[in-house]
């Protein structure tokens, strides 16, 4: 059985290990400065626990949780896809249910679950949710944030159409919704769960199997039918409640923004915590730069590598930078013809996933990975009169604040930003093409020579450190 533990076991050398005690308030602060996977080993009053963010947080880290070379995530998020979900199996008892705390015991206060930002009104865990469709008894999976309002009561945002559709059916019933909270499992389950793709008659965590090559295992929950990965650290059992709501937020989205605001949210009442012997409490930090930005659009690189492989675009690679606030996306393509580098963008910013706002084109020669490159691109390789293209009136980004929100749509339209509309923008950053020979030429990058043949690490006694603000 595949676990969280035996990851960070094994990744361990590649990681920002933190091994002084750390006061929780910190955590989010220390968080924020890493670039890498970070490990806090003791958390100050809350002993037994460790704590984790940023699985996700670089194309190394992601790597390893596809077991790949950091240069091929996206061609292995592809593979998955084409291996397709996988059965899951059901055990009979598990290690997320060594310890089994209810009644009083089941307290939320217990667990170290992270204030994100000084203005949250509460404490979130961030982890993903699991719920079932009372009528076709299919399994969802999303991401909440979850707002701890008491011992044993959370406020849960539903942010996805799956997850209300199924909280509508128990509404229209009057009863309790099923939910479990699970925290800390193998990063693949989190992968599996962050597939929002439309698909049909089977669930996000049946992609466990394509990711890692090991069966799924899951376990049934001790207050209702729902089943959670057996290698989970902590998993929060109860119901949403058909009625009762209350404040969620202000706390940032992955715009790093404070958007929505705070609107109503449902009730989440806890009726057991389950939780391994030895726990590791897996946090997603809301601030900026973290797995906040990196992991909700991981998939859609895939899809959008794939849709423009099948449009007969020579495509290298597509990545959402940090930066573009999972607003925005770069495609690496090496057009052969004018029109290719307009369809791929018009294609990008069509997507399925509404939070596309701009899309950028750029030749192979530029490092996607680096923003100076990048800009580079941008400013020598763009006319603006010419490489522009303006879409008006699109699908916007509840959490994008330049979106027009549509308050006449319903009642609660203007609190939840949904729906919304903005503009899109997509840049063609690339070169001319090849049989434009002459033009062409005039935007050959200059090298330093024996450059690409000479590295500077042979040559110094320790690794040189980067350029920060703080050296600079």
């Amino acid at each position: 059985m595949l676990s969280l533990a035996d990851f960070l076991a094994e990744h361990r050398a590649a990681h920002v290990v933190v091994t002084k005690p750390v006061e929780l308030r910190h955590v989010g602060a220390l968080t924020a400065q890493a670039r890498e996977t970070i490990v806090f080993d003791r958390i100050n009053q809350y002993p037994g626990f460790r704590l984790v963010d940023q699985l996700f947080v670089n194309r190394a880290a992601q790597a390893r949780v596809l077991g790949c070379a950091a240069g091929a995530v996206v061609p292995a998020l592809q593979e998955v896809l084409r291996r397709g979900p996988r059965p899951l199996v059901t055990l009979p008892e598990a290690p997320c249910q060594e310890v089994v705390w209810k009644d009083e015991e089941a307290d939320l206060r217990r667990l170290p679950i992270v204030t994100h930002t000084d203005i949250d009104p509460y404490p979130y865990t961030t982890s993903f949710a699991v719920h079932r469709d009372p009528e076709t008894k299919q399994f969802n999976q999303m991401y909440p944030r979850c707002g701890v309002l008491s011992a044993n009561e959370m406020v849960c945002s539903f942010v996805t159409s799956t997850a209300n559709r199924i909280l509508g059916k128990y509404r229209q019933r009057q009863e309790r919704m099923p939910q479990a909270i699970v925290i800390g499992c193998h990063p693949a389950w989190e992968l599996a769960g962050c597939y929002s793709h439309p698909h049909k008659n089977w669930w996000e965590m049946e992609l466990f199997e394509a990711i890692t090559g090991h069966r799924g295992e899951v376990v049934k929950c001790l207050s209702h039918d729902l089943v959670v990965p057996a290698d989970a650290s902590i998993v929060i059992e109860g119901f949403v409640h058909p009625s009762r709501m209350a404040q969620d937020g202000p706390s940032p989205g992955p715009t790093c923004l404070f958007t929505p605001y705070a609107e109503q949210q449902p009730v989440f009442e806890v009726t057991a915590i389950t939780l391994r012997r030895e726990p590791i409490y897996r946090n997603h930090m809301m601030t900026p730069f973290t797995d906040h930005q990196e992991m909700p659009r991981l998939f859609h690189e895939a899809i959008i590598y794939e849709k423009l492989q099948a449009m007969g675009v020579p495509v290298r690679d597509v990545h959402f930078p940090q930066g573009g606030a999972a607003l925005m996306v770069l495609l690496q393509i090496e057009p052969v013809w004018e029109g290719q580098a307009t369809d791929a963008l018009l294609c990008a910013l069509g997507s399925s996933w509404l939070n596309m706002k701009m899309a950028v084109a750029v030749d192979p020669d530029i490092d996607i990975y680096d923003p100076r490159e990048v800009e580079y691109a941008l400013a020598t390789r763009v006319d603006p009169t010419r490489d522009l293209i303006i879409v008006n009136n699109g699908r916007g980004f509840p959490f994008d604040p330049s979106a027009r929100t549509i308050p006449e749509f319903s009642p609660n339209a203007a609190a939840s930003r949904f729906p919304c509309i903005v503009g899109k923008w997509g840049i063609n950053a690339t070169k001319p093409p090849a049989y434009r020979a002459a033009e062409r030429r005039n935007y050959e990058r200059a090298w330093p020579q024996e450059w690409g043949k000479v590295s500077l690490q042979d040559y110094v006694s320790e690794p040189a450190k980067p350029v920060t603000k703080e050296t600079m």
